[in-house]
């Protein structure tokens, strides 16, 4: 058994090594900058490794987390858009799941996403988090990131947040692309005309969008309403079409809807 042990260990350090080497390799083909960590961050990534190993049963969440590891190391030092590079805090690259059937997608990183480096965690993030539990989820269970892995900067002074442009969302979208493709959810949601944009190449009117079936990569996509829509809209017959959208959700990926989830908003 001891051996056995240490073979596995032996394995899931040379893939995870594998990996590292060749996404390096990668970054320094384009030309872009590498990333630099301590001796004391590498020990104890190193001692991580070794406690973690033995108690990770489930093969393909493991193989995934190890695949999007090398992307997240990439997206932290990326300055493809130098002036969201010079003002963010930090990039937010995604959190969750990494083997969610259920992922969801905003736009980009708000003021307190760019603080925390962890997406939909202000206001909006709150009323996202009930309607995923709601949904019969933990937040931890399904896996949620932005089409822009930076904040939009905003003029020196001023507040609130602003909407990325076409070419910053073009720009960064190929992340976004590589952790569908690793994570392989069954079913995406769009989160706002502006994700959808993003996801589709296309803008639209939200209210002819959303409740249809879209498919993004051969993925299927439920358009919705983004949550800070219904912060700013408190109509109930607004949150109920959000709830219906869900719903829909919920029948793709087959789970059991009670009398009370069918009922909300009515």
């Amino acid at each position: 058994m001891r051996r056995k042990t240490s073979d596995c260990l032996a394995t899931v350090k040379d893939t995870a090594l594998d990996l590292v080497l060749n996404a390096l390799e990668a970054i320094r083909d384009r030309g872009e900058k590498l990333p630099s960590a301590s001796r004391i961050s590498l020990d104890r990534l190193g001692r991580q490794v070794i406690v973690d190993a033995p108690a990770s049963r489930a093969q393909p969440t493991s193989n995934k987390e190890a695949l999007l590891a090398p992307i997240r190391a990439r997206v932290s030092v990326c300055e493809k858009c130098p002036h969201l590079a010079r003002t963010r805090t930090q990039t937010v690259f995604g959190v969750g799941n990494p083997d969610a059937e259920l992922m969801f997608i905003g736009e980009a990183p708000g003021a307190d996403e760019d603080a925390r480096g962890e997406p939909f965690v202000g206001r909006a993030g709150q009323l996202l988090t009930r309607i995923i539990e709601t949904m019969g989820f933990a937040r931890s269970e399904v896996y949620i990131a932005n089409v822009l892995k930076c904040r939009p900067d905003m003029p020196r002074g001023s507040a609130g947040n602003r909407p990325p442009t076409p070419v910053e969302m073009q720009t960064c979208l190929p992340y976004l692309t590589e952790q569908i493709d690793i994570i392989q959810p069954k079913v995406l949601v769009a989160l706002g005309a502006t994700a959808v944009e993003g996801l589709l190449g296309t803008r639209g009117v939200m209210r002819e969008l959303r409740g249809k079936w879209h498919s993004h990569q051969d993925t299927p996509l439920m358009i919705t309403y983004h949550p800070s829509y219904l912060l700013r809209n408190q109509s109930p017959s607004e949150k109920r079409k959000v709830w219906e959208d869900m719903l829909q959700v919920l029948e793709r990926l087959e789970r059991p809807i009670t009398e009370k989830q069918r009922n909300y908003f009515r």
